[in-house]
């Protein structure tokens, strides 16, 4: 059928409707808008701060190192700054505050959040080191810190984290989801991790929201910590029910462990495949019973070309 004006204007006259019918997902007054690609310069920028020399265009010199930083300071202050406060403006309690207001308690947030770039930085270094020393593949860290998908990852939770805390909407989900979408490693930026921690591969990680992870765990692609359930929704909101894990755990490649009230005890090491829904205690190993391998002769005769 010949797309013609008046088909064009029923079209647009039904999607015109579509969007009274659904205005959760319709924008049109600018409100409380936040700019996704500005929040994402930002988190290059920031991540330009915790590892300087690394991910900048142009070579950084040692003399100027005051100078760029005091620039990407600058930059981050005003832009983020803004978008915290467009992002505090979509709280329930604040969609009638005064942008003054807003605004001055997004200067607030930021301003503590800036002050905790030597503190990301000293976390982010144990990270690194984590990695170098657990993964024999590694030749150099700064392999690890250009490379890594894990790492990646790891700083940019950080960020989230450190924004998580101080109680911003949005935004932190948007850096962390930006992360998932580029290594398939999702880390919710209200989960707790503590120092030395180590992503191996990565791939399909999954870190649930109340998850809590002591010092020096690492983990292997395909690991899940997760929720036992999730039925009720809404209603588990501020609810524990994400793993917990102590100090020195490893967990192998395709673990599931479920459950906010299972507890992974201090020096603990979790076979690949393994599904826990209990709390292990500490100083113990834990591994499925390995499958059953069936073997037969003759597999030319019995699958014909399928093996070739």
């Amino acid at each position: 059928m010949e797309f013609t004006r008046n088909n064009s204007d029923k079209l647009i006259e039904e999607i015109l409707q579509s969007y009274q019918d659904h205005p959760e997902s319709t924008r049109f007054s600018g409100k409380n808008i936040l700019n996704r690609e500005l929040l994402i310069d930002i988190l290059y920028k920031i991540r330009e701060i915790l590892f300087p020399g690394f991910y900048d265009k142009n070579r950084v010199r040692a003399e100027y190192a005051r100078y760029l930083v005091g620039e990407k300071i600058e930059f981050i202050q005003y832009n983020l700054t803004k978008q915290v406060s467009i992002a505090l403006g979509t709280q329930d309690l604040c969609e009638e505050c005064p942008r003054s207001v807003l605004m001055h308690k997004a200067e607030t947030i930021v301003d503590e959040f800036l002050k905790q770039i030597p503190a990301l930085r000293e976390y982010l270094a144990t990270d690194v080191q984590a990695a170098f020393d657990g993964d024999p593949a590694a030749y150099s860290t700064d392999e690890i810190i250009l490379s890594y998908p894990g790492l990646m990852a790891i700083t940019t939770y950080r960020i989230a984290h450190e924004l998580w805390r101080r109680q911003v909407p949005l935004i932190p989900r948007i850096l962390s989801e930006h992360a998932h979408s580029l290594t398939g490693i999702d880390i919710h930026p209200g989960a707790t991790i503590g120092r030395y921690f180590f992503i191996d591969h990565g791939t399909g990680i999954v870190i649930g929201e109340t998850t809590e992870i002591g010092d020096n765990v690492k983990i292997y692609q395909g690991v899940t910590l997760g929720g036992l359930s999730t039925r009720k929704g809404q209603g588990l909101k501020g609810v524990k029910r994400h793993p917990t894990l102590g100090n020195h755990v490893t967990v192998y490649s395709g673990t599931t462990v479920l459950g906010g009230e299972t507890i992974i005890g201090d020096n603990v090491t979790i076979g690949g495949n393994t599904f826990v829904i209990h709390s292990i205690p500490a100083d113990t190993r834990v591994s499925a019973r390995p499958p059953e391998l069936e073997l037969s002769s003759g597999l030319k005769e019995d699958y014909g070309d399928v093996i070739d």
